[in-house]
């Protein structure tokens, strides 16, 4: 599958999008500062940018997915390919934009109903799924039931919000990346001082909000993460 080709075996990066964390008041300010950072980590050759804003209405959310995908294709990203533009939580707004995936939490349509429901459009073939898990047991079912790829976290959380933290998060990390044989993103709390660690764990590669949106400079984070080979 094209987006999970990594034959230079680089770690993939994956930036996660939250326009809440943001400083602007205004609700269109804040969504152009998004789309900011959004062109921003494409031009920095980020590999995925999942657009991530479940609050937003159906016209909103598929407007900033057109839009982030108009702003990533004047980009490549380490495969020589623009980044791809995954959606969170919304099959509808993934495929009417055609978008390059769909990431499902565990609040979303359950993967068996999203994959029977690409199966009979005859959906395009590099068209990924992703899933949220935050147990082996959920990473192993998602895989069986065809995930492409997985987000497993928190790694590291503070204790008052952990499910799991260092070294346990870590520990976890490595289980559910030796058992399923499908690409493992680790997510939660990912910083430039902790990322080896994660991918010393059997990680695919970094998914984040804070440590791409937050960057003064997502070059230099890009070009720091790009030297952990897996």
């Amino acid at each position: 599958m094209f987006p999970l080709n990594n034959t230079a075996r680089r770690p993939l990066l994956c930036y996660v999008t939250d326009r809440r964390s943001l400083s602007e008041s205004e609700p269109r300010q804040a969504l152009e500062t998004l789309l900011s950072k959004v062109e921003a980590a494409a031009a920095s050759g980020v590999d995925w940018i999942q657009i991530r804003e479940k609050d937003l209405s159906g016209r909103d959310y598929a407007w900033l997915t057109r839009e982030a995908l108009h702003r990533a294709a004047k980009h490549e990203a380490s495969n020589g390919a623009p980044a791809h533009i995954l959606v969170n939580d919304r099959l509808d707004v993934a495929l009417s934009e055609r978008a390059g995936g769909v990431h499902l939490g565990e609040s979303s349509l359950p993967l068996p109903e999203a994959r029977r429901f690409l199966e009979s459009r005859g959906e395009r073939e590099d068209f990924v799924i992703g899933v949220s898990c935050h147990s082996l047991e959920a990473a192993k079912s998602a895989a069986i039931a065809g995930a492409h790829y997985l987000f497993f976290g928190p790694v590291y959380t503070t204790p008052s919000k952990a499910a799991f933290g260092a070294p346990q998060g870590l520990e976890r990390l490595a289980e559910v990346c030796r058992t399923v044989s499908i690409p493992v993103l680790a997510i939660g709390g990912i910083t430039l001082a902790n990322a080896s660690d994660c991918l010393a764990a059997g990680a695919y590669g970094i998914a984040a909000i804070r440590l791409f949106q937050g960057a003064r400079d997502m070059s230099s984070v890009v070009q720091s993460l790009r030297k952990h080979a897996r």
